[in-house]
């Protein structure tokens, strides 16, 4: 089959076996054409709650998958591709942070959304990079213990002088990876592009932007702005949505490094599996783990996140 041949059957099917398709930004366009939602994870887990599909499809990675069934309990969840990880959310477990919370007992524990089901358990709140300045600097407490992303935890930190930040030595390896170098090069190869970049970057580099932004943030202000020339600090894939929706701007890749392998993991034809009940892998989580790590993501809800 072709892909519009694909698209098509995925499109017929999904009403027939009635599922609502979710895909992250980050995923290929051929992908977005299909989904009945696209963007930042959390949103697309809020969405979820209210559509009335009694399935979902995650065309992202496990820990956003896992969020759409701990808000959508009722719902059977389905992640596009099973070896889509994400190492951010991977590189903490529960007890190592036990661990730490015992050095920082008067600290709270704030947890990036990029987190596993198991390691939200232990925290007290869930952010996103939209969110974690406003929530953070609303907690009734100047100590604060930002997991698991250090370069985020330091964006949030210097935003807010007047609170203390235990940072850990985690984060997205994609994004941390660019260098500074990297951006004065593409600065100089395009010297009218503004430099949009997400907060997972180093901030040597975030330093350098026109904008600091989550990836839906790094969109809206593109689509917005009077420019007409963009640096994209964040997951290439969405040079490629941006150049598709605003055809009279241009954008440019920070790195050619900034791909991730998690996100291309998922395929045209996984989507095609998945609707029809032929793949994926069904999101099963005890009663008792949804409850426990649903908490901090309540407490989020209730903070205004």
């Amino acid at each position: 089959m072709t892909v519009r041949e694909v698209q098509d059957e995925i499109i017929r099917l999904k009403k027939e076996n009635d599922f609502c398709i979710l895909a992250h930004s980050y995923q290929t366009h051929d992908i977005l054409e299909v989904a009945d939602f696209s963007g930042d994870s959390y949103a697309l887990s809020k969405l979820a709650k209210t559509v009335p599909n009694k399935n979902v499809l995650m065309c992202g990675v496990r820990f956003m998958a896992e969020t759409v069934k701990m808000l959508s309990p009722e719902k059977r969840v389905f992640l596009s591709n099973s070896i889509a990880g994400c190492p951010m959310a991977e590189q903490m477990s529960s007890d190592y942070i036990r661990s730490v919370k015992e050095e920082y007992p008067d600290h709270t524990v704030v947890a990036y959304i990029n987190t596993t089901a198991e390691l939200k358990t232990v925290c007290d709140v869930c952010v996103t990079s939209s969110s974690a300045v406003k929530i953070c600097s609303a907690i009734d407490n100047d100590k604060i213990l930002f997991i698991p992303d250090c370069n985020l935890g330091a964006y949030v930190r210097d935003k807010l002088p007047g609170k203390s930040f235990k940072l850990l030595d985690g984060g997205c390896p994609v994004h941390a990876a660019i260098k500074r170098e990297e951006v004065i090069q593409a600065k100089a190869l395009h010297p009218d592009a503004l430099f949009l970049v997400h907060p997972e970057c180093v901030p040597e580099v975030s330093s350098l932007a026109d904008y600091v932004g989550s990836t839906s943030g790094i969109m809206d202000f593109a689509r917005s702005s009077d420019a007409g020339e963009f640096i994209i600090g964040t997951e290439n894939s969405i040079l490629e949505h941006l150049q598709y929706e605003c055809p009279d701007k241009r954008f440019y890749p920070l790195s050619k490094r900034l791909i991730c392998e998690n996100m291309k993991a998922t395929t045209l034809n996984d989507v095609l599996d998945c609707v029809r009940f032929a793949g994926g892998e069904e999101i099963i989580m005890e009663p008792e783990l949804i409850e426990a790590a649903r908490k901090c993501i309540d407490k989020m809800i209730e903070m205004g996140g």
